[in-house]
């Protein structure tokens, strides 16, 4: 079906409006997204409703809604479930907007990297110039950073020029760490502490207490307590207390959600209840590839 720039424009603005709101959409609100009088997207209306694009709601909340024919016809997915793909504009989210649709535009180029990404509501948000940030995206955790180099206000698409590409491994945080097993007990002296972690060859272990976690120590407290003359000092006064912890069965991008929340470097991954090893930030493996020089620096948040 061949339709004009102007009802891509209306129609797309209705779709983003409708997920934002949860129901039907008045004239006047699509008017003022698209810098249009109402009388223009009334008198659209009445043909988009002619070819089965939109439907009519009557009442006080009525208004407009789309059809499962406008998704076919501006291929959008519209599946029960969706989850929002966030997009960020210099560092901060920007809200009420969502990516649906990301594509890469210049594949055989040598030169060039470019990707495209047809977003759900006010495109007009983003300028040519802006650094973004596009994702996790809610499968496979993609996120692709960028600049953006164009705008089809029409079609809602956002062109930019890619930095780097990210995606956290779809493997359980077990997988990537030792199965050693080993521990601290929290009244043990820091020379029995080194010596354990020298034995399994690890980087830190949690601290027990009557088999409760209640820390993790690190070769680098170990380290300062040993330069400071502290042999036998007990770990309890050179650990980490509030220890973090997470089922070794979870999946590396929940790891990497629970580093940003509770902005800690390590965490001790459990397995049947019991300690099975220490994660570090650091260790989380992220497959990435960098398209020339980096302009967003790599960190796991916004």
């Amino acid at each position: 079906m061949k339709l004009t720039t102007t009802q891509v424009e209306i129609l797309t603005t209705l779709i983003s409006l409708f997920r934002r709101k949860g129901g039907a959409v008045k004239g006047d609100e699509l008017a003022v997204m698209i810098n249009r009088t109402s009388g223009t997207v009334r008198n659209h209306m009445q043909a988009l409703r002619a070819l089965g694009m939109v439907e009519s709601v009557p009442g006080p909340k009525g208004g407009y809604r789309p059809t499962s024919q406008t998704y076919d016809t501006l291929h959008i997915t519209n599946l029960p479930g969706m989850t929002k793909t966030n997009i960020y504009r210099n560092g901060k989210i920007v809200k009420d907007v969502t990516a649906c649709e990301i594509s890469f535009t210049t594949v055989q180029d040598p030169k060039t990297c470019n990707g495209r990404v047809k977003v759900l509501g006010d495109i007009r948000k983003f300028h040519d110039g802006d650094i973004i940030k596009i994702g996790p995206t809610p499968n496979n955790k993609l996120v692709i950073r960028g600049k953006v180099i164009g705008r089809d206000d029409t079609r809602n698409i956002l062109v930019y020029a890619i930095s780097e590409v990210i995606t956290l491994p779809k493997r359980r945080i077990r997988e990537w760490v030792s199965n050693n097993r080993a521990t601290v007990e929290v009244d043990n002296t820091v020379k029995v502490a080194a010596d354990t972690l020298l034995k399994h060859e690890i980087a830190g272990a949690p601290v027990m207490d009557n088999n409760t976690i209640v820390g993790i120590v690190m070769l680098t407290d170990i380290i300062r307590a040993l330069i400071a003359g502290s042999i036998n000092q007990k770990v309890w006064n050179i650990m980490s207390g509030d220890a973090i912890s997470i089922d070794g069965d979870a999946s590396i991008s929940s790891v990497a959600k629970l580093f940003d929340q509770h902005q800690v470097n390590n965490i001790v991954v459990v397995v049947n209840g019991k300690p099975y090893g220490v994660v570090s930030k650091k260790d989380i493996p992220q497959d990435r590839i960098t398209i020339g020089e980096s302009i967003i620096a790599p960190t796991m948040s916004a």
